[in-house]
């Protein structure tokens, strides 16, 4: 089995039996609302209401850059909210720290913070025997590129032989 297999289709609804985990890249000042995390809402509201309380009790919750929150939305099926971007970027394209103060001109996305996330998402996937599911994490409105992310996933998830599957919009 390949590291990682690619498939068109729509990572809210996961092709696999078993435990599955849909991950996503979420970022740290608690805006939900743009992006993969629009599908997952019209799906289950289970993972932005918890997203939302973990930002709100991020003083006691552990909310952090490359935290993740694994929200149960179904019997077999779990959301790994992992928070690996640091602001989020406007309509206008400038990226902000709090949503209205101007930050630095680099992306929002922290490599870094992601491939802590994912190995953490690692323990959570073998615990629960579960495969993984997700959009090209990191790569949308976070502002990453796939040659990026992907050696994240291989070093996280592939090396330890979880099932990992990416879709690509059909």
């Amino acid at each position: 089995m390949p590291p990682i297999e690619f498939i068109d289709g729509d990572a809210t609804t996961p092709q696999a039996d078993g435990n599955r985990i849909i991950a996503h890249v979420c970022n740290d000042i608690g805006a939900w609302g743009a992006g993969f995390v629009r599908a997952l809402s019209h799906r289950w509201p289970e993972p932005e209401k918890e997203f939302r309380r973990w930002y709100r009790d991020r003083a006691s919750s552990g909310f952090r850059l490359g935290a993740v929150q694994l929200v149960q939305v179904d019997p077999h099926v779990w959301v790994a909210n992992m928070v690996g971007q640091h602001g989020i970027r406007t309509r206008a394209g400038t990226r902000t720290d709090s949503g209205t103060e101007p930050a630095d001109s680099g992306p929002p996305i922290r490599y870094e913070a992601v491939g802590g996330a994912l190995h953490t998402l690692a323990e959570h996937a073998l615990r629960l025997h579960a495969s993984v599911h997700m959009p090209r994490i990191g790569c949308g409105l976070a502002g990453g590129t796939w040659d990026r992310v992907e050696p994240l996933v291989v070093e996280a998830l592939g090396a330890r032989g979880i099932r990992t599957v990416v879709y690509d919009p059909a």
